[in-house]
């Protein structure tokens, strides 16, 4: 069986996965890129350095660029996940509200039922 983008079967969250490395993936391959490109505009005007010094700052300033890229990058997943958790939290909390809500209506309605029923009886 396919499915409307002509897939064929298999697990949907698992084909999210794919498609979450995959471009998790591509955008860590356009930041190597810029970093690359940054180090060569950072070593185009110092035309005194032989080839082999210029190649060794170019892939320092790579190695640095893409440090503090991986840096930042957990930095962010952190907080996401610290995020989540408190929202998570406070799902939790808030559906408990509402289900002590429900249960505090349902108990107002049944006592008014129960009242009505001993006021008709009497």
């Amino acid at each position: 069986m396919t499915d409307a983008a002509g897939r064929t079967g298999g697990d949907p969250g698992r084909s999210g996965h794919v498609v979450n490395q995959v471009e998790g993936y591509l955008l860590w391959q356009a930041r190597v890129a810029e970093a690359q490109e940054r180090a060569r505009a950072f070593t185009e005007p110092l035309e005194w350095l032989t080839t082999a010094q210029r190649e060794r700052i170019e892939e320092h300033y790579v190695r640095d660029c893409l440090s503090r890229a991986r840096a930042d990058l957990q930095r962010v997943a952190d907080r996401c996940r610290e995020l989540r958790g408190e929202y998570e939290e406070r799902y939790r909390e808030l559906r408990a509200r509402c289900l002590a809500t429900v249960i505090a209506g349902l108990a107002v309605l049944a006592a008014g039922a129960l009242l009505a029923v001993a006021v008709t009886r009497s």
